[in-house]
């Protein structure tokens, strides 16, 4: 079933243009782990949104692209129905992730069942479409959920984990793409998200395996310190599957394990956090991507340095934040 979210209300502290008070703005998501819609409401700053994860096999760690886009084929009409049945909407624009990040040669195929979806609404009803990266969705569905939509139109860093990056970017307001980012940091082997996921595909956990993984670690009483492999401001996460296979052929409890994976993928996002603070204290940084859900890692990080976390519907994969860039790409209300 798909998951299903009450709106949440968060006021950006830019002014949203009034008059056309009941804009509704439409989002459209299709990563290789969920697809995702939602409404953006511009006067009241709501979001309604439906998603649903695709189907994976037991014991898999996720998907062909052939067999992403067969399943966002098969639910992603579905998903809309269902979200703009809700109530009488009066679509102004329409936003949809078309490429996972914003730079030359970013590409997947199952963003095109997005685009497709998209730009047939678009053409229908006659409004305004926009496209943006998967990331750039993340990075605005973090500052909604945050309540930092006036982050926007000024310079700050963001992290996104997920299970195809683990990176730190500079952003800065951009006239065209609403963001301009650059990269200051990266893992340079493994992913966050692919250690969270091989780690728990090892422990038998399903696919993806963030949520289950964390509940695990929770019930761990050990504690790991552990010391990042870093290169300059670059991350090396190969190293924590290695060493859960290590645990686990030794024996070690299945909490450690996951408290130890965890706990490395912490002590990588903690180092980077502090080299930025260090050469720009007063830089604001904005956590998104589903790795950063992990309330282990949103706990200690808030601790140490503060910074602003997507709520966890909002950093998983969601269409939320392409709804906002398609009211901003409208409006021009952010950028400036």
């Amino acid at each position: 079933m798909p998951d299903k979210h009450l709106p949440m209300q968060r006021r950006p502290s830019f002014p949203v243009p009034q008059n056309n008070p009941m804009a509704y703005y439409l989002g459209l998501d299709t990563s290789n782990y969920t697809s995702s819609v939602a409404l953006y409401n511009s006067q009241n700053h709501q979001i309604m949104q439906r998603k649903k994860l695709l189907p994976v096999k037991q014991g898999a760690l996720g998907l062909r692209q052939s067999d992403a886009v067969f399943a966002h084929v098969k639910q992603l009409g579905g998903l809309v129905g269902e979200l703009m049945s809700q109530e009488q909407v009066r679509l102004e624009g329409v936003g949809v992730s078309v490429r996972p990040r914003d730079q030359e040669g970013s590409y997947m195929p199952c963003f095109l069942v997005g685009e497709l979806v998209a730009e047939s609404v678009a053409s229908v009803c006659g409004i305004p479409l926009a496209r943006f990266s998967h990331q750039a969705g993340h990075i605005a569905a973090a500052l909604f959920s945050a309540g930092q939509l006036g982050l926007a139109g000024k310079r700050f860093a963001a992290f996104h984990l997920s299970g195809g990056t683990t990176e730190c970017l500079l952003v800065r307001p951009d006239q065209h793409q609403i963001f301009s980012v650059e990269l200051v940091a990266q893992s340079l082997d493994l992913k966050a998200g692919q250690a969270v996921d091989r780690v728990g595909g090892m422990l038998g956990l399903p696919f993806p395996a963030g949520r289950q993984l964390e509940m695990l670690a929770l019930q761990s009483e050990r504690k790991f310190r552990v010391r990042p492999v870093m290169k300059g401001r670059d991350c090396s996460l190969s190293g924590i599957e290695n060493q859960c296979a290590r645990m686990l052929k030794s024996g070690e409890p299945a909490c450690d394990i996951a408290r130890f994976c965890i706990e490395s993928i912490l002590a990588a996002v903690d180092r980077m956090t502090e080299q930025i603070r260090e050469s720009e204290p007063n830089l604001p940084v904005v956590y998104s991507g589903g790795v950063m859900s992990n309330r282990i890692i949103r706990e200690r990080i808030t601790e140490k340095y503060g910074g602003f976390f997507a709520e966890p519907q909002f950093s998983s994969d969601n269409a939320a934040g392409i709804a906002v860039l398609a009211m901003y790409a409208q409006t021009g209300g952010a950028p400036g």
